[in-house]
């Protein structure tokens, strides 16, 4: 047996983070999440891995994404990191108007929204890049 052998069966894995037994937030092979963190480089594979799946949820979902100009398209991509993909699914009216390349109409239904009021800036910023095709 290994020392890595051995801390595997005596932590075990957990993907999801969960209170230890002295209610410490851990994660993975029992990660203390209060005192140690993650480090820079394990939160950029992270991001760059939530990234990819934004993008990936983007174009399974929308086939006419394919077709957006990266702008647009990272407002959508945006949107579902932001949201996660079910939430940007509710946008309904702003996505029909993606589809057809109504800019000003999307933009105008993404700041009429719930999300909008929550993050603000980001929306107003988002809804620019949607209306004007160029990154803010």
């Amino acid at each position: 047996m290994t020392l890595r052998e051995q801390l595997q069966r005596d932590e075990n894995c957990r993907l999801r983070v969960y209170d230890d037994s002295q209610g410490v937030p851990t994660i993975g092979w029992g990660r203390n999440l209060r005192d140690k963190g993650v480090s820079q480089q394990e939160a950029d594979t992270m991001f760059d891995r939530d990234i990819l799946d934004a993008t990936t949820d983007v174009l399974l979902h929308f086939k006419w994404a394919t077709g957006l100009d990266d702008v647009r398209r990272g407002v959508l991509i945006n949107m579902a990191y932001n949201l996660g993909i079910h939430g940007l699914l509710q946008f309904k009216k702003m996505l029909a108007a993606v589809e057809s390349g109504q800019w000003d109409r999307a933009a105008k239904e993404m700041l009429d929204s719930k999300w909008a009021r929550q993050v603000g800036v980001r929306a107003e910023r988002l809804a620019e890049q949607m209306r004007l095709g160029e990154w803010r």
